[in-house]
């Protein structure tokens, strides 16, 4: 095994983290939509580029070029020396709002999302690049002066954290959450724009990040509350489906009238107040906002807030509680929003616009860990936001693991589905492209693009063993042997090792530190080799079986839907990655159809090689 370089994260402001992942709200029935790709009739004057099909796929060999098929639901840019392509904007303008959308980029193609038409979000073909810059995928693009030396023309661009992109023809799934400038009266500029948190492929790229002023190519440098959502057409091929937009346009919920109450002991449930005297009890004298700060010095207690939430829209409304090593407790117009709970609970509530009684109760339990307090609440139309102090646990400082080093790392590795594999080695490259291999079933289980492992699980403090991937992953469903003996061609998958005399023999490294994983199954020895494809384009893996016993199979993808892209190619799961086939010794492989599932199989004669592009 390699030493891997352990590098601490240096820790922000506790309160920061916090903030952030209030960032996409929950939706707001009256103010979500999702833009109509039946036809082009949700965009102004659309030019001859754009066009809505049914689906689209990429040429993975010849750049700037998508392949629609007829239908409805994608949006499709298509310029070309024919066709000039044009920006597109939509009919709706908006101010404070989320974005949610599915995006796939042609080969070497370029695009953009100009929030308000001012501020863009970079949409770019990166796939093979390792660096990240402003002007790359998911980047927010420079701003721009003439004025400057050369050199310094573009400024304030922002890469993203993390290469977190896919390939070509994939879909690409992205979040936005974006706060409008603030102007007073006068229309003076109080405060700039901001991207609250940006998410692509599930991994945050941006967060609290302050926009000084319109990116280059705006629609205008003069900065307004309200401006269209523009996408970027004179550049590439590109393809939209899924736009969810969630407008955040009316006031926020107030709370007033606050009192409050503390009754010192150790509490699990509500008592009966009547009979129980407060330790302390008063008006809350500064702004009326939920503290646990109310100079408590015991470390077990029950605190009591009432009052007034002051609803000024109708609809319905969401509570998120938080109460640290304790229980907490909500009611809204005498309803239970949150019923009592350790820790974290929550609940929804419909009310008219007015006034209502407002009761929470805090119970600290344990005596261990500092009392806090956060209560974030949604609306219609109102982002989640924090109507009390912010909530401050302390956390441990991340330990990630570098890859200059090229590390191999065995820890349990948690995957969704409550699967926890427990001899799980997770191989780390510079490439940025890295997978896990789980040792008890001979399988990858795996990929992900972007940094490599948080290790914080197992080395702080005394640990649990695990470790997590911190890029954008790829998962292959529940572990199982890549290889079976089947009856039949359709007979149902091995889901465990039971009978088949599998025996895992650990790995070797190359001299670039790349393994080939050994096992024994069905009595025959297995060579199971992995190599990251030049510039982290994808994972090549071979399998080298002697002597193999009659009916034996490799499966090499499963989802639920394989399709067929032609010259050795797959696509799996709605265009999630692609499986290439490399040598499969004359065998012909199978796309085959168990328990509502798509499998692609393949007869094993001795040798299987084929490589998942991502």
């Amino acid at each position: 095994m390699l030493n891997s370089r352990i590098l601490p994260l240096k820790r922000g402001a506790l309160a920061f983290g916090l903030l952030a992942s209030l960032a996409f709200a929950h939706p707001a029935q009256s103010q979500s939509s999702q833009i109509p790709l039946n036809d082009l009739s949700a965009f102004k004057n659309p030019g001859k580029s754009w066009q809505v099909a049914g689906s689209v796929s990429a040429d993975l060999q010849e750049a700037n070029k998508l392949l629609p098929s007829n239908g409805a639901g994608v949006l499709v840019n298509l310029p070309g020396k024919k066709v000039k392509g044009e920006d597109l904007f939509t009919n709706f303008e908006h101010g404070d709002m989320d974005l949610e959308l599915d995006y796939m980029m042609a080969k070497g193609s370029n695009s953009g999302i100009y929030l308000q038409g001012r501020y863009e979000l970079q949409l770019f073909d990166g796939w093979g690049f390792t660096d990240v810059s402003s002007s790359g995928n998911g980047a927010v693009y420079e701003r721009w002066d003439d004025s400057r030396p050369e050199g310094q023309k573009g400024y304030q661009g922002y890469a993203p954290r993390q290469n977190a992109g896919r390939a070509p023809g994939l879909w690409q799934h992205l979040k936005i959450a974006f706060q409008a400038p603030r102007f007073d009266v006068s229309g003076k500029k109080t405060q700039n724009a901001r991207l609250l948190r940006v998410e692509l492929n599930g991994v945050t790229i941006h967060e609290d990040l302050e926009l000084f002023g319109p990116t280059r190519g705006a629609i205008s440098n003069e900065e307004t509350a309200m401006g269209p959502l523009r996408i970027q057409g004179d550049h590439g091929a590109v393809a939209f489906r899924n736009i969810k937009v969630n407008h955040f346009s009316k006031p926020r919920p107030e709370l007033k009238n606050l009192t409050y109450k503390i009754y010192k002991g150790k509490y699990q449930q509500e008592p009966a107040y009547g009979s129980l005297p407060p330790e302390a009890a008063g008006p809350k004298s500064q702004s009326a906002i939920l503290t646990s700060n109310l100079g408590i010095k015991d470390n077990q207690f029950l605190m009591q807030y009432t009052g007034t939430f002051v609803a000024k829209e109708p609809g319905e409304y969401t509570f998120n509680l938080s109460t640290p090593a304790g229980y907490g407790l909500l009611r809204v117009n005498k309803q239970e929003v949150a019923p009592i709970k350790y820790w974290n609970g929550g609940g929804t509530v419909k009310l008219p616009a007015g006034e209502f009684p407002f009761e929470l109760v805090y119970i600290k339990y344990n005596d261990w860990g500092q009392p806090a307090l956060g209560l974030q609440v949604a609306g219609p139309g109102v982002r989640e936001f924090l109507i009390s102090e912010v909530n401050l646990t302390e956390e441990a400082d991340p330990i990630l693991v570098d890859v200059k080093e090229r590390p191999v790392l065995r820890s349990f590795m948690d995957l969704p589905g409550n699967h926890r594999v427990t001899h799980g080695v997770s191989v780390g490259s510079p490439t940025q492209l890295h997978y896990t291999y789980d040792l008890d079933n001979g399988s990858l289980v795996q990929l992900w693009r972007g940094a490599f492992l948080d290790a914080t699980p197992m080395w702080h403090e005394r640990g649990d063993g695990s470790s997590k991937a911190i890029g954008s992953v790829q998962y292959f469903g529940k572990p199982t042997t890549t290889l079976a003996k089947l009856s039949s061609e359709q007979a149902a998958w091995v889901t465990d090792t039971t009978g088949i005399s599998y025996k895992g023999k650990g790995y070797r490294l190359d001299q670039n530190s790349e393994p080939t994983f050994q096992y024994q199954i069905y009595g025959t020895t297995v060579q199971d080799a992995f190599k990251i494809i030049e510039n982290g384009k994808g994972l090549r893996r071979e399998l080298s079986i002697q002597n193999p016993t009659g009916g034996l199979y490799a499966r090499l993808a499963e989802g639920a839907k394989i399709e067929e892209a032609g010259k050795g190619m797959y696509l799996v799961d709605d265009r999630a990655y692609y499986v290439r086939l490399e040598d499969t010794a004359g065998a012909k492989p199978v796309i085959r159809t168990v328990g509502g599932r798509q499998e692609l199989v393949v007869p094993v004669q001795g040798k299987v090689a084929y490589s998942i592009l991502f």
